[in-house]
């Protein structure tokens, strides 16, 4: 693999001007961008090859046979592409890089090309007819690099006529990368963690404890009120899982507060476990289903030695959607929990039901002087719900807002709800070594703030997914975006929120 190329600020795309123009194609212009290929005792850990095996090329097409045999939507989506153009200007990498390969048509193309080759009649006896290409070392290269420049947003997805969910083509991609000793560091070392201590970071039980601790003292010498973060109660009726940024980074600790703020107030018994800290589940990023499977189980075997009858999610995008979406498929249905609320709940629909309920009361005035506007996260606007209304999942979080801050402002209504655009740094690209990738990615959801910042003087950009929170905040800076607050949404709800020093969950 060659060296990723360092940022220039020359290479740092202009934030001025509307994303809707089409860029000038720039050939190749991030072929040299790659993340680093995982180590081999971490791909061991995985029971993946811990290098690129001899026979790379035969293990590498035996996979993509048994993918699109075992995954008829594959198959579909790598059968019907016509190549319409439809998703040609849609997709952040390429509207930032300018390389035609990050077209989401041209990234498909990549494994297309070597799917038609292998298992269609036109690609085995008149290639040339059909765009069909053999596997070689180099289209090997531009899988691992391109792959890895696609966030699996589904943006794509919603403007395609035929519906095809590119994101599934870059899993399958990954998948087979990994199964011939092509893993990628960052997210397999974070499924290692996960799987063998609990959560993404490594952090053991004793230092969660020492962190949540920590943390009641700050809210007790902020507010006078005794607020309980609980680790591992036998007591609890609720399990609370979260992204594990919550429990140490800003601004994701601040909305971690403000989850417990809003739990006291409820009166509810809840807890983390120090089994399962983790939400977030990066083996969607990776394709590898198995992975994704033990890492829910965990959650699942927790809450049931917790004995707990509901089970909450944080602000993560991508542990939403897998809660919502895949959770009952991965590990079977969640029986134990009441009836009331047979499934997770994400931390904004518990959040909203106790403020339509009367339990919480907000005032917005605590949070004046505010301007905010609200990023929709990608997996939860285009791959779950939220609530039990239609489009639970854009309603519930601004009518949050909307109690907690004196005014909220909506960027452009195409980049936002189904259309939003991806904060550049989702499905396992949240590394360094791509930090000139995210960057450039970032572009169009930059140049759609930027318009509201200079209308309305937007002062805060509010987010529920902790890859968006970590990614806008170091992204923003390059875009002449400094001075506008990544926020998580629970720490405004947490500021405007009227506390009672009784309810303390004891």
């Amino acid at each position: 693999m060659n060296d990723s190329q360092p940022v220039a600020a020359a290479e740092v795309p202009s934030v001025v001007g509307r994303y809707r123009v089409i860029p000038l194609i720039r050939e190749g212009a991030m072929s040299n961008e790659h993340s680093a290929v995982a180590d081999a005792s971490v791909q061991q850990q995985l029971k993946l090859p811990g290098t690129l095996v001899e026979d790379w090329h035969d293990r590498a097409i035996a996979r993509l046979g048994e993918l699109v045999a075992s995954r008829r939507g594959l198959r579909v989506f790598l059968d019907t592409c016509t190549k319409c153009g439809a998703c040609t200007d849609k997709c952040h990498y390429f509207l930032g890089t300018h390389d035609a390969r990050n077209m989401p048509v041209a990234r498909q193309d990549l494994l297309r090309s070597v799917y038609r080759r292998y298992f269609t009649f036109a690609g085995r006896f008149f290639p040339w007819l059909v765009g069909a290409r053999k596997l070689d070392k180099a289209l090997l290269q531009d899988w691992y690099n391109y792959f890895h420049q696609c966030s699996e947003c589904r943006r794509c997805t919603v403007f395609c006529p035929k519906g095809i969910d590119t994101s599934e083509v870059t899993m399958a991609g990954r998948e087979i990368l990994a199964s011939v000793g092509l893993g990628q560091q960052y997210s397999q070392e974070i499924i290692t963690k996960v799987n063998s201590i609990g959560n993404n970071l490594g952090m053991k039980a004793p230092a969660l404890a020492h962190v949540l601790e920590s943390l009641e003292e700050d809210i007790l010498e902020e507010t006078g009120v005794p607020v309980r973060l609980p680790l591992d109660d036998p007591d609890a009726d609720m399990l609370v899982v979260t992204p594990s940024a919550d429990f140490f980074a800003e601004p994701h600790v601040d909305g971690l507060i403000g989850y417990a703020k809003v739990l006291h107030q409820s009166g509810i018994r809840w807890t983390f476990s120090s089994a399962a800290s983790e939400a977030a589940n990066f083996a969607l990023f990776t394709g590898q289903h198995d992975h994704m499977r033990d890492i829910a189980l965990r959650i699942r075997n927790a809450a049931v030695e917790l004995n707990v009858s509901r089970l909450v999610i944080g602000e993560c995008g991508h542990a939403w959607r897998v809660a919502y979406s895949f959770l009952d498929a991965l590990v079977g249905p969640m029986n134990f929990l009441e009836a009331a609320h047979p499934r997770a709940q994400h931390i904004c629909e518990l959040t909203h039901e106790l403020l339509e309920s009367g339990v919480i009361r907000l005032d917005a005035e605590r949070n004046r002087g505010k301007v905010v506007t609200y990023h929709d996260s990608c997996n939860v606007a285009r791959g779950a719900g939220m609530g039990n209304i239609k489009g639970g999942q854009f309603t519930i979080p601004r009518e949050l807002l909307v109690a907690s801050v004196p005014q909220v402002i909506d960027m452009s209504r195409d980049t936002t709800h189904q259309r939003t655009f991806c904060c550049g740094g989702g499905g396992g690209l949240l590394t360094d070594d791509l930090m000139n990738v995210r960057i450039k990615g970032a572009l169009p959801r930059a140049q759609a703030l930027r318009e509201v910042v200079t209308s309305h003087q937007v002062t805060h950009l509010v987010a529920i997914c902790a890859i968006c929170k970590t990614q806008l905040s170091a992204v923003l800076p390059h875009h002449d975006l400094a001075n506008v607050q990544v926020t998580s949404l629970h720490q405004l709800v947490g500021d405007a929120l009227l506390l009672d020093g009784n309810k303390a969950n004891t």
